[in-house]
């Protein structure tokens, strides 16, 4: 019997396409057959990051965006792509409907799963008569926040546990306000888009998923978390040297910090992390991520100081190995979702320094499970080293990183339990929207 087929559109997103590409697993070992689009640059990145045992099952497509002066291919992905062309990359995938269009044509998938950023793609699969759903490829709890105050301007939302402060909104407010505009499509979507996939589980956000739903405005279908995956990719020199470095530390003694893969630190904020590590007197990985054509330098003398204690990576590091070593006892993160959900995982208590989007209400979700303590900040936004510094030391050295990391084994536990049940669901609306497209349209032949 041939496999059911399935077309993934992820947007042109680290943080996007991950979730895609674990979600592609998760329905291949279900029997279905992927096929993922994305520009060739995002492409090359997706396929390393797929096992052996998927070759058969997951399919890579390039969609290819027009070359703009401004824009040409290695700017196709919002990797390393500076802030000016944030707005230009939404216009110019846009501009891929034709080609979608095309690809949808020729593959006659029995099912399309978008990024809820590109809604304008399930106008393009409806036309072809193909059943889609949308990802959303975070929480359900930042999903209801946004929600919430999209529908009911000016109410206040009833869970205080979540909350931006007037530095972030702004900063927000700054960062995407062009890329709103694109966002936002006019185009009709049809019933079905009230089922929204999410990137979580009913442990971590389940009371927020439940608000959704209650409003009868959308159908919140969590797909779970994902198992890391040993084995993907090579062992780096950078993977033994480390590893040998940490198995002379005790256990849960070292504190992880890195901020992901699109942000990066200015100035000032390097020399307040800098110096709240020294501070702390704490042993520490510190991944560093320049832009492209800058190289700030650490404060003078910084490395010579902290000596043995510390290791400075620059770019790329092994960051699933590092999190389930038992020497990191504290992860200091910005709180991207795959990065927080890799710490609930690997058990690993989350020292929370949100810097931009989503951020802030991701850390705010895990203070409120009890599994991260917040950096705080003074009122226009900015960090002190005084204050990093200590809450690193309540983490390590604490009854506070004990209590903490107590409570996210358990959350781990229960997120591990819900993995299959969840999946089941996600299977099951899936068919669901298959049958009533195939229902509709036996209906309008009659």
């Amino acid at each position: 019997m041939e496999k059911m087929r399935i077309v993934m559109l992820p947007y042109l997103a680290y943080g996007h396409i991950t979730p895609f590409l674990e979600l592609a697993k998760k329905l291949s070992n279900r029997g279905f057959s992927i096929h993922i689009c994305s520009s060739p640059i995002n492409l090359s990145f997706i396929k390393a990051k797929i096992p052996e045992k998927y070759s058969s099952s997951i399919h890579l497509v390039e969609l290819h965006l027009p070359n703009l002066p401004e824009l040409p291919p290695h700017h196709h992905t919002t990797n390393g792509l500076p802030n000016h062309l944030k707005q230009t990359l939404f216009k110019t995938l846009k501009m891929t409907k034709p080609q979608l269009h095309q690809i949808l044509s020729d593959l006659k998938p029995d099912f399309f799963i978008y990024d809820i950023m590109l809604l304008w793609s399930a106008v393009v699969a409806s036309s072809l008569n193909i059943p889609s759903l949308r990802f959303y490829t975070v929480n359900a709890a930042i999903f209801s926040y946004f929600f919430h105050f999209y529908f009911n301007p000016g109410e206040e939302f009833p869970f205080p546990a979540l909350y931006m402060r007037d530095y972030e909104l702004a900063k927000m407010t700054h960062e995407v306000a062009d890329d709103a505009e694109v966002e936002v499509d006019r185009d009709k979507v049809t019933e079905s888009d009230k089922f929204v996939l999410v990137h979580s589980t009913k442990s971590i956000d389940g009371k927020y998923m439940d608000y959704l739903c209650g409003t009868g405005q959308a159908k919140v279908v969590p797909i779970g978390t994902e198992s890391p995956e040993d084995g993907v990719g090579d062992v780096d020199k950078i993977d033994i040297e480390l590893v040998k470095w940490l198995e002379k530390k005790t256990e849960h003694s070292t504190v992880y910090v890195s901020f992901g893969s699109e942000y990066f630190l200015s100035k000032e904020e390097m020399e307040e992390v800098a110096y709240g590590l020294e501070v702390s007197g704490v042993d520490f990985i510190w991944v560093v991520r320049y832009q492209k054509g800058e190289q700030l330098e650490l404060p003078q003398g910084f490395k010579e100081r902290i000596g043995d204690r510390g290791r400075i990576i620059e770019g790329w590091a092994p960051q699933q190995r590092i999190l389930k070593h038992s020497s990191i006892g504290g992860f200091v993160t910005h709180c991207g979702w795959n990065s927080t959900l890799e710490s609930i995982e690997f058990g690993v208590p989350i020292i929370a320094m949100p810097m931009l989007y989503d951020q802030p209400l991701n850390a705010r979700l895990m203070v409120e499970n009890g599994v991260a303590v917040e950096v705080p900040r003074d009122e226009k936004g900015n960090l002190d080293r005084v204050n990093i510094a200590e809450k690193i030391k309540h983490v390590i050295r604490d009854e506070t990183g004990e209590n903490l990391r107590k409570k996210m084994n358990n959350l781990g536990e229960n997120v591990r339990s819900q993995r299959e049940e969840e999946m089941d669901g996600v299977v099951k609306v899936i068919q669901l929207l298959i049958d009533e497209k195939k229902g509709t349209l036996s209906s309008e032949k009659s």
